[in-house]
């Protein structure tokens, strides 16, 4: 990544927005076509596909794309190659219990299901703020917080949405896909 690229707060504020409105178009769409039982049902498939989801994603963007940009200046270099299946196992984890939560709570499972996964961004963004993500990296200096944390939660919305969309998707194609099999024989 070329060290002259400057993100400043308003870019943060723009991608907030941008995030924000994609999910709610997406969260639209999956609540429309995810019913609880849905949900309920894959719950061990959304795991996996969010521990292989979360390691590709962080493989890419924090061990390739942006470490030397970011991610070098709050980690120990040692941390390049952990980080991406770290997280994936981390972060499936969280999303197992947010399962548990959503269903626990009663009300539109995936919505609630998305939204604490952008409790979760934010969450995960204090904790980058409180290393210097904003102060350290040439990057990002200067941006402000809550536009950082902002981002981070729509964002994280963002990527739950995705990863119980997929989910749904393919397990709705494994089980077409059995029944075409099933009548032929």
């Amino acid at each position: 990544m070329p060290d002259d690229i400057k993100v400043t707060s308003e870019v943060l504020w723009k991608g907030a927005l941008f995030f924000a409105l994609i999910d709610i178009l997406l969260i639209t769409v999956l609540i429309r076509f995810i019913k609880p039982k849905d949900l309920y049902m894959m719950k061990w498939k959304l795991i996996i596909f969010m521990a292989v989801f979360f390691c590709i994603l962080f493989g890419s963007i924090v061990s390739l794309i942006f470490w030397d940009s970011v991610y070098s200046y709050v980690f120990p270099s040692w941390l390049r190659w952990i980080i991406p299946p770290l997280y994936g196992i981390l972060f499936s984890l969280v999303g197992l219990f947010f399962w548990w939560l959503a269903f626990k709570l009663r009300s539109n499972q995936v919505l609630i299901f998305c939204i604490l996964g952008g409790l979760w961004g934010f969450t995960t963004h204090i904790l980058a703020i409180y290393r210097g993500i904003l102060e350290k990296p040439p990057m990002l200096q200067g941006t402000s917080s809550i536009s950082a944390l902002t981002v981070a939660t729509f964002e994280f919305i963002f990527y739950w949405s995705i990863c119980v969309g997929f989910t749904y998707i393919i397990e709705n194609l494994g089980i077409r896909l059995f029944r075409r099999e099933k009548k032929k024989a």
